[in-house]
């Protein structure tokens, strides 16, 4: 969907429902990219990755499942602030011209609204994939009926999806509620709020994996990649990557990077990129290559889209610059996993 107009969506109150966070018109948006605003705030939402849709059918599994054992059929994709981030990054599947701020601001809803929606909205999101054997009609659905009914409760929360999940004030309740389900949790960020990092440590409230997405190798092609209103934001970046280099004794730490053809995946950059990834210390790195999705293709068209020979040849050379092993790829995701022994990647089930 084109926005022809995008400042015309913002600020527009009139269009607000009462108790709802998010302009009417930009809820269209979101509703066209099959998102389901959760909550009496209306700050969350969900969305069904594509990946989950295939293991219900039983056509492939998430390149999650197969690096560190997250089921995918049981994997609940979410932000609990669905259109807040100090960045515009040109890579971003979202509608980035419809942000509406660094955080959402007033009044939010608890964790436990957050995950009670989220869990009811993915049941709603899902409902075309059940099937009735008592019903004489032609049914298209394919998907295998126990996964659709174990699906029905999902086990593990990818907290990322769109929008900053730490820009949301309550995240360490919503991991700690998670937890205290007996559910996983990978939380995604940006790196722009290392105080709520520092909160989360302090507060025991890690979750189960911490991502930190880190696009750039230099401050300059940041500035370029991601766009972001907040003037500190390299500098935060790089105080969050120093938090995580103490991590890794409490919580599965990832370095995840994101390549752009002709942007941020010269051979010129692995020294720089290196470099951060020492200074973050991870347990594991992941390189995997931009998509053309979304409103992203607005932006950078096919061509910028990196092969999986070319994410390959750079996590090969990235790999002999930090001495860490290639431990994993997924082809159709073209993503690599890097770290130093193979047997750490599975989650343990507890």
């Amino acid at each position: 969907m084109a926005l022809k107009n995008p400042k015309s969506f913002l600020g527009e109150k009139s269009f607000r429902k009462r108790g709802s966070m998010i302009p009417l018109r930009i809820k269209k948006v979101l509703k066209k990219q099959h998102y389901e605003i959760v909550g009496d705030c209306g700050h969350s939402a969900v969305q069904v990755c594509r990946w989950t849709k295939k293991s219900l059918r039983n056509e492939g599994v998430c390149y999650k499942e197969k690096f560190y054992g997250i089921k995918s059929h049981l994997c609940c994709q979410m932000t609990p602030s669905v259109v807040w981030c100090p960045n515009r990054c040109l890579h971003c599947w979202r509608a980035v011209e419809l942000t509406l701020g660094n955080k959402p601001s007033g009044k939010t809803d608890s964790a436990k609204e957050v995950i009670d929606g989220c869990i009811k909205a993915q049941r709603k999101l899902l409902q075309g994939f059940k099937v009735d054997p008592k019903s004489r009609k032609k049914q298209l659905s394919k998907a295998d009926m126990k996964k659709y009914n174990e699906a029905q409760e999902p086990m593990q929360f990818a907290i990322s999806l769109s929008g900053e999940p730490t820009a949301y004030d309550k995240i360490g309740d919503l991991i700690s509620e998670l937890k205290k389900r007996g559910k996983t949790s990978f939380l995604v960020t940006n790196g722009l709020y290392p105080e709520k990092l520092k909160e989360l440590v302090r507060k025991k409230q890690l979750p189960t994996q911490i991502y930190v997405s880190v696009n750039s190798p230099n401050e300059k092609i940041y500035k370029k990649f991601h766009r972001s209103s907040d003037k500190e934001a390299w500098k935060k970046l790089n105080e969050t990557l120093e938090i995580f280099s103490g991590l890794r004794r409490k919580t599965r730490t990832v370095f995840r990077m994101n390549l752009v053809r002709d942007l941020n995946m010269s051979d010129s950059n692995i020294k720089e990129y290196a470099e951060l990834i020492r200074k973050a210390d991870p347990l594991f790195v992941e390189i995997k290559g931009y998509m053309s999705v979304g409103f992203a293709r607005q932006r950078m068209g096919y061509e910028k889209m990196p092969t999986y020979e070319e994410i390959e040849r750079f996590s090969k050379k990235l790999s002999a610059e930090i001495g860490l092993k290639i431990l994993g790829s997924h082809l159709q995701s073209r993503v690599f996993v890097l770290g130093k022994n193979k047997k750490d990647l599975k989650i343990k089930e507890k």
